[in-house]
């Protein structure tokens, strides 16, 4: 019996080892501050949402892992929350989160001490984790070594990541002094998720990248995407500049004379249908979202509308309109997009939009179609399927 006991007691310790990351279970935000408070540890917090692609893939390939459990398990309270649910929406307000996966590294009295967003293997996640305990390379170390001049390249870009949605704006301060180092040096892949995340208009400091480097992104992107480019963030400005983050208010008078310095009349007052659509989404007024998207899009024929647009207005009409006339406007949205760029993404929205309005046969159709594009692009299509499955 004691042997027995004693085989029993090191598989059952061998099985505790190699079980990866320990996750807190049916505890409230405030109960993990006090938690972590307790045992004077930080609190991990993986910001997932249930549609993020590498959020899934750090559950399965990275968090059981043993050496991951091992260092995760001994130095932090560990926790996920789904920040599209419950007090996670809360949350991801209070922490600016905005891009998934997101790992916040959190103090007993709630003030965050890191924070690293993407996919890692396992060995670099260990050392995200080596970061967030260590003094010198937490966030507030971070901002001191920048302030006292540190111009190193990779500790900049270690500071972009880190501050990237923390403090855009300071990490746009950063990433000018970065791109000023590699004047002589072509752009990488990681520069330019730098470059495109954090240039947010015309008035940003690393705009002028955009101008000096012309030559250079036109060999990455065609001449009509960087025209685009270029010319949404000169409209970005002018709705920045126009509207107080404070007051939430639109000052429509100097948008349009701001809009009207570097285009017609006409296409001003179309902008600013935009523009109210954006703060008529953003405070979830949807009777306004919809008045200001029927006059905007009309019957979604123009040629400055893209596909991804046309998709993305139609689906907000999926989710929150009922009106059958303009459903059916939605529909002719979501048709057009399909007829500029076929894909599952926007087949689908065109699938629901036809079920919604009460039309089974063409929802059938488009399900079946947008499963088949699914198949090939390698997306998950459970929900569609479901759909055609309750047509059937």
């Amino acid at each position: 019996m004691k042997k027995t006991s004693l085989i029993l007691l090191v598989f059952f310790s061998i099985i505790t080892f190699g079980q990866g990351m320990k996750f807190e279970e049916n505890k409230t935000f405030k109960e993990l501050l006090a938690l972590a408070k307790k045992e004077n540890r930080l609190l991990f917090l993986d910001a997932y949402t249930t549609w993020c692609g590498p959020c899934k893939m750090m559950a399965k390939n990275v968090f059981p892992q043993a050496s991951v459990g091992e260092f995760y398990n001994a130095n932090f309270i560990n926790s996920k929350i789904d920040m599209e649910k419950g007090e996670g929406i809360d949350i991801a307000k209070k922490y600016n989160v905005r891009v998934y996966p997101t790992y916040l590294f959190i103090n007993g009295d709630g003030e965050l001490i890191h924070r690293v967003t993407s996919y890692y293997d396992p060995e670099d996640f260990i050392n995200v984790g080596k970061d967030a305990v260590d003094p010198s390379k937490q966030m507030g170390a971070l901002k001191k070594k920048f302030e006292a001049g540190e111009k190193d390249p990779e500790f900049l870009k270690n500071f972009i990541k880190v501050y990237a949605y923390t403090d855009p704006v300071l990490a746009s301060k950063v990433a000018k002094t970065y791109f000023e180092g590699k004047k002589a040096d072509l752009l990488t892949q990681e520069d330019l998720s730098y470059l495109f995340s954090l240039t947010k208009d015309s008035n940003s400091p690393l705009f002028p990248e955009f101008i000096s480097r012309k030559d250079e992104l036109l060999k990455l992107m065609p001449e009509e995407n960087y025209n685009r480019t270029v010319n949404n963030f000169k409209l970005n400005a002018i709705f920045n500049t126009s509207f107080d983050q404070t007051t939430k208010i639109l000052d429509e008078k100097k948008f349009i004379t701001e809009a009207k310095k570097i285009m017609s009349e006409e296409k001003a007052n179309s902008l600013l249908l935009k523009a109210k659509m954006k703060i008529a989404a953003s405070d979830k007024d949807t009777a306004a979202y919809q008045k200001y998207a029927l006059a905007y899009y009309k019957d979604g024929a123009s040629a400055e509308f893209t596909w991804d647009e046309l998709n993305s207005v139609s689906w907000y009409f999926f989710e929150n309109i009922t009106d059958k006339t303009a459903l059916g406007k939605a529909i002719l949205w979501a048709k057009q997009s399909v007829k500029l760029n076929e894909g599952y993404a926007n087949t689908d929205t065109l699938a629901n939009l036809y079920l919604k309005s009460g039309d089974k046969v063409n929802a059938k159709i488009w399900a079946a179609k947008a499963i088949e594009l699914a198949k090939k692009e390698g997306e998950d299509y459970a929900e569609t399927q479901a759909l055609l499955n309750q047509l059937k």
